[in-house]
């Protein structure tokens, strides 16, 4: 992280979000993944207000974490949506509340960043277009999603016939609007990327091989191809473990599933990221046999300690992964348990794997805090028009 004083600043910047937050005591801790984020870009501004729903009675995730820097203020929001009709349609109960703390929040900030696909992104990027407020919006999810759900839709077709706002977006696409930028999702910090190196370049092929999953546990992401093809498998003579951190609805299926593996498959739950982050160092492979994402920071994260990934070639991902190159990707179309299998003995015989570890640790360092912010100072800013903005000085990071 680059630790230089940026006192001159004075942008406050309002983010806008649909990040889970919980009450751990009398703090406030967020879905890691974005708090980190959010912490890295702390210093380059004067204040960051972070306005996104507050779970007051829910369990907190041990992915969570807190804030780590006195600018960074979080408003809450009433939290909305879900999987069932009612959870779904509290997404309208709740949007006038909602709005009018996200109105308020707007009144005292520079610029905003919206972060879409989201359920009361049906409401809040109307009313940001609407706004005269310099900014831009952050589409995390599949852009070239196949069968999104309908909201996720409507909101890309806003963000699309829109040209007001720059739009960053998961990979790179031949039809992708002007005002639509390829901006690599960020996870990465260089302490992170040093160390990667360190383990990438030491990681042993040649013995028992582990594997890993890393996200929700259900059908789509392919949980279940996994653990089917983990069972046609008769000679274990170079299978180590097979890892599953996260959790679903049906994990509990999943785990009697697996119980004959005894301590081969283990099911970890959440975890806190530095305990994610020894696994993948001690892992060979990532899985991830799922049938739609947009660009998972799992990918860079594994790719980073030299774990390679095994994924879907869905949305942007052979934007970065190149089969064989720096990972796997599964050919185009439905991906059945017996290709995963087929997949997992190929890399029993596999002859240059240390190589490709190699080459995975390289494609993960686009994926770095430095150089997101980076890319925000030099080409998102300036396309507002603003001028005062000359004080946002971020150096670029070295890869």
């Amino acid at each position: 992280m680059n630790n230089h004083a940026h006192k001159g600043n004075q942008l406050r910047l309002l983010i806008v979000s649909h990040t889970e937050h919980y009450l751990n005591g009398d703090q406030v801790v967020g879905w890691g993944a974005t708090v980190r984020e959010i912490n890295f870009l702390s210093p380059f501004f004067a204040e960051i207000t972070h306005v996104a729903p507050l779970y007051r009675n829910g369990e907190v995730p041990p992915s969570s974490l807190p804030y780590s820097s006195g600018n960074i203020r979080f408003i809450p929001l009433v939290p909305s949506g879900g999987e069932s009709w009612y959870d779904k349609f509290s997404v309208l109960t709740t949007m006038i509340p909602n709005l009018k703390v996200i109105r308020k929040a707007m009144e005292g900030a520079d610029l905003f960043q919206f972060r879409a696909p989201t359920g009361l992104g049906v409401y809040v990027i109307p009313y940001l277009l609407s706004k005269h407020k310099p900014g831009w919006f952050k589409y995390a999810g599949n852009w070239k999603q196949p069968n999104p759900p309908l909201s996720y839709w409507f909101q890309k077709w806003m963000l699309t016939h829109q040209r007001k706002y720059p739009v960053t977006i998961n990979g790179h696409w031949d039809d992708q609007p002007s005002q639509c930028l390829s901006f690599e999702n960020p996870c990465l910090t260089m302490e992170e990327r040093l160390e990667g190196e360190k383990i990438s370049r030491e990681k042993d092929f040649t013995g028992k091989l582990n594997f890993c999953f890393v996200g929700r546990l259900d059908e789509s992401k392919g949980v279940d191809r996994i653990i089917d093809a983990f069972r046609m498998i008769t000679d274990f003579s170079r299978i180590g473990q097979l890892h599953f951190i996260g959790d679903g609805p049906k994990r509990l299926f999943y785990e009697s599933q697996c119980a004959g593996f005894a301590d081969s498959v283990v099911f970890h739950g959440f975890l806190p990221r530095n305990r994610v982050a020894q696994i993948m160092a001690q892992s060979h492979f990532l899985l991830l046999p799922s049938d739609s994402e947009g660009f998972p920071k799992v990918i860079a994260e594994a790719a980073n300690y030299g774990c390679i990934p095994i994924s879907s070639d869905v949305s942007c991902i052979s934007d970065y992964i190149e089969d064989g190159i720096n990972g796997f990707l599964f050919p185009k179309g439905p991906i059945h348990a017996r290709l995963v299998y087929e997949t997992i003995m190929t890399m029993m015989h596999y002859v240059n794997l240390d190589t490709i570890a190699t080459s995975a640790h390289c494609m993960a360092g686009s994926f770095t805090f430095d150089h997101y912010a980076s890319r925000i100072a030099q080409e998102i800013i300036p396309l507002r028009n603003m001028h005062h903005c000359s004080n946002l000085s971020i150096s670029k990071c070295q890869l």
